[in-house]
């Protein structure tokens, strides 16, 4: 199970904030406080930051590494701010976030996937946009499966995702994912899936208690890393508990260093 802890992003007010006045000293709290509520990898964006981007990307990557020594997900828009990061990072194997089946964006970010050994986060979308069906987003995932690994990629490293919509916006929102992640689970065995959960509950109340249920449910369908709040102890809680009910922990292992630790709650 991949934790990729989602706080470092300029679109939170505070991180906002705290970029705009070059506040080192929050950054740094910030990201040692997920590596010690356990994330294994840091998301680090600031694509809001539309006109110094570049800049920004450098000074984040480089406040975090003062902080700890984990590997990083360099997550933009910009192909160019994310080849500042990824030249940045020193610890582990980056993961670039994202690719998809776009051939502009293909082309741009492949390279980068190659230059850097990177991980990579593909989105189930393409030129068309994102299909509607479980069955039009696994033409993408078998697209860019074969274009992947024909350049070389591990399927160790490629990170599918079937792109979370709100189901506020339609019924079957929430069962198009769980559907393409059972596809993938048995026609790609050897990939993982990944997905930021928030965005299931976009527009409705009470969101956590639904990102929570997403979350058991999504991991029962073959999901496998997350972007979530690591600080969020009710849902930390969540991810060591399923796995420990899926059969994913070792006679509960990892849940019962995890509940010593304090690391969740009920």
């Amino acid at each position: 199970m991949l934790i990729i802890g989602e706080l470092i992003n300029t679109s939170r007010k505070a991180v906002r904030e705290a970029v705009e006045t070059q506040d080192a000293e929050y950054i740094r709290q910030l990201a040692k406080a997920q590596i010690d509520a356990g994330a294994n990898y840091l998301d680090v964006n600031c694509g809001t930051m539309i006109f110094n981007e570049l800049e920004m990307m450098e000074w984040l990557v480089n406040t975090v590494q003062e902080a700890v020594e984990a590997p990083l997900c360099i997550d933009s828009p910009n192909p160019q701010a994310i080849e500042k990061g990824l030249s940045l990072v020193k610890y582990g194997q980056p993961l670039i976030n994202s690719i998809t089946a776009e051939v502009e964006r293909f082309h741009q970010i492949l390279p980068m996937v190659q230059k850097y050994k990177a991980k990579i986060v593909a989105l189930c979308m393409d030129d068309t946009g994102i299909p509607e069906t479980a069955e039009k987003r696994m033409h993408v995932v078998k697209n860019l499966y074969q274009s992947l690994t024909e350049a070389g990629v591990p399927e160790d490293d490629i990170y599918f995702d079937p792109l979370v919509t709100p189901v506020s916006t339609g019924d079957r929102a929430g069962l198009e994912v769980l559907e393409t992640l059972a596809l993938i689970s048995k026609e790609y065995t050897n990939v993982h899936k990944v997905c930021g959960l928030s965005n299931v509950s976009f527009g409705l109340p009470n969101r956590k208690v639904l990102n929570q249920l997403f979350l058991v449910q999504t991991m029962t369908m073959g999901m496998d890393s997350y972007i979530l709040d690591p600080l969020d102890r009710v849902m930390m809680g969540f991810v060591h508990g399923a796995k420990a009910l899926l059969g994913l922990d070792s006679y509960c292992g990892n849940y019962l260093s995890a509940h010593r630790k304090g690391l969740y709650q009920s």
